[in-house]
C-alpha cells in the first residue's frame, strides 16, 4: 500500500482499477481531523490485489475529489453521466441545438395530452380535525 502522490495519477489508476474489476473493488473514504484544525482525507481503493491510496492535507483537492467519487458511483451504478452532471467546462460533450429541438413521438403524444388537475385516485381531500383545547 503505497500512496501516489499525484492526483491525476490517482484518479486514472482508480477509474482503471474499479474497470478491470467492478465486483471486487471497494472504495474507502476516510476524513481525520487533527488538534491542530488541519484535515486530512485519505482515499483508498482495492480488488483484494492492487491497492491505491491517496492523501492529502489540502482542501483544494476537495472539488476534484467530489468529481471522482461523483465518476465512480455512476460507474458502481452503471449510469451514465447526464447533461447536469457534465461540468459546463466540457464543451465538446454538449449537444447541438438543432437535434434538442426534434422530439420523439413519445414527447410528441405526451405534450398535447391535458395532465388532470384533481386527486389522481378520484378521491375526495380529507379535512383536517379539530385541535382540542
Amino acid at each position: 500500500m503505497v500512496y501516489i502522490s499525484s492526483w491525476q495519477e490517482y484518479q486514472e489508476a482508480a477509474e482503471a482499477l474499479y474497470e478491470k474489476s467492478p465486483y471486487t473493488t471497494r472504495y474507502c473514504v476516510k476524513w481525520r481531523q487533527s488538534p491542530d484544525g488541519q484535515g486530512k482525507l485519505v482515499l483508498k481503493i482495492t480488488d483484494n490485489t492492487t491497492c491505491l491510496k491517496f492523501k492529502t492535507h489540502s482542501s483544494v483537492f476537495l472539488n476534484r475529489f467530489d468529481a471522482l467519487n461523483l465518476s465512480l458511483m455512476q460507474k458502481m451504478q452503471n449510469r451514465r453521466p447526464t447533461q447536469a452532471s457534465i461540468p459546463p467546462s466540457s464543451s465538446a460533450a454538449q449537444i447541438p441545438a438543432s437535434t434538442s429541438a426534434a422530439q420523439t413521438p413519445v414527447e410528441a403524444s405526451s405534450a398535447t395530452t391535458p395532465t388532470p388537475s384533481g386527486p389522481a385516485a378520484g378521491g375526495v381531500k380529507k379535512k383536517k380535525p379539530k385541535k382540542k383545547k
